[in-house]
């Protein structure tokens, strides 16, 4: 069957039945601004960042909230619509404290930033009241509330509800006095968040930050971004290291990750400290005569353990031994793990520490 199609910008395209005009753009390499769009989140049309110009429409109407229709018409960009945008931008920058927030706040932090060099919206023509009201006190050693940089696109409540279904915070008052919030305005520690960090990463604006990331921000080096697996369950999900020279100073979760599209646990997302941690071995340890740890070969410790598991078989029977599988280790390297137990050692005594 022919798909339906309509014209960007243009050029004719074919789309999905019940796609947005936003998401038939992105699909076409078409950059449409957004501030309240999270593609992992219902389609919210509160920033207005992302309207466009549909021939037959007395107003510009929101890309991602309009449903692209059949022999729809549509301009993206260019006269008004750039107009619109600066001029918009201009006024969500005027309430906050500050734009150039630091980069390690979290992933989508410095979108606003961007945004505002792009359409030159640095001009301060409506500075006046700003809005917002910082939680500085906030005893939690994760995450950072920096409200005088809120804009109130709600993309954390919204986060924190429909993809974690933790509903932690949420949006209270008006106007200037609109705010994000716990129940009763209280601490992060004492309410329903998980600390996950959805809320930072999904933040434009670094209202809401990475606080154990910000205390590496005077680490020397430029910041190097390698993708790797989370290391703490067999989930598998995919996450960003940030490392400046030999050390580890945050953790971004990959977005287009398979197995996680963005999400991470509490741990996935800050419990990277083991990485560098003084106390962690470094080369295997064998005990020699006298009972001391000493360090060793790979090789030579491979082998001490194959011979200390044969020896116990010798001597005390296959089931003498028992096995524990990590958690922390995947679904492959479990698989081989049961097979050496049933196959190697000859006993069914295996177990993991992944019980909930």
């Amino acid at each position: 069957m022919k798909k339906p199609t309509l014209v960007l910008d243009g050029d004719q395209i074919g789309f999905n039945l019940g796609e947005t005009v936003y998401e038939v753009a992105e699909r076409s390499g078409i950059d449409i601004p957004t501030l309240c769009y999270d593609s992992r989140l219902d389609p919210f049309g509160g920033c207005r960042m992302c309207i466009v110009e549909v021939e037959g429409s007395r107003n510009p109407v929101a890309s991602c909230t309009t449903k692209a229709m059949p022999g729809m018409r549509v301009k993206t960009a260019g006269g008004r619509l750039d107009m619109h945008r600066r001029v918009l931008l201009e006024m969500v920058v005027s309430e906050n404290r500050e734009l150039d927030v630091d980069p390690l706040s979290g992933y989508a932090s410095q979108e606003l930033k961007l945004l505002a060099d792009r359409y030159d919206a640095r001009s301060g023509r409506f500075n006046g009241k700003q809005s917002g009201q910082s939680f500085e006190d906030d005893p939690n050693p994760f995450i950072k509330r920096d409200y005088d940089n809120c804009i109130s696109c709600y993309r954390c409540v919204r986060v924190c509800a429909e993809q974690e279904g933790d509903y932690a915070i949420t949006v209270v008052n008006r106007g200037f006095e609109t705010k994000i919030s716990t129940e009763f305005e209280g601490l992060l520690n004492d309410s329903a968040c998980t600390f996950c960090g959805q809320c930072i990463q999904t933040c434009p604006t670094g209202a809401l930050g990475d606080l154990k990331a910000l205390a590496n921000r005077e680490v020397p080096g430029e910041t190097k971004k390698t993708r790797t697996i989370c290391t703490y369950c067999g989930v598998g999900c995919s996450i960003d290291v940030l490392s400046r020279g030999e050390k580890v100073i945050g953790v971004l979760p990959a977005m287009d990750g398979p197995a996680n599209k963005g999400a991470l646990c509490v741990k996935g997302q800050f419990a990277y400290d083991f990485v560098g941690h003084r106390d962690r071995l470094k080369t295997p340890l064998i005990k020699n005569g006298s009972g001391q740890l000493e360090p060793a070969s790979w090789e030579d410790a491979l082998n001490c353990a194959a011979e200390g598991l044969s020896k116990a078989v010798q001597e005390h029977g296959r089931h003498s031994l028992y096995a524990i599988a990590s958690g922390r280790a995947p679904n492959e390297v479990a698989y081989v793990m049961q097979k050496f137990v049933r196959a190697g050692l000859g006993t069914n005594y295996i177990d993991n520490c992944s019980r909930a």
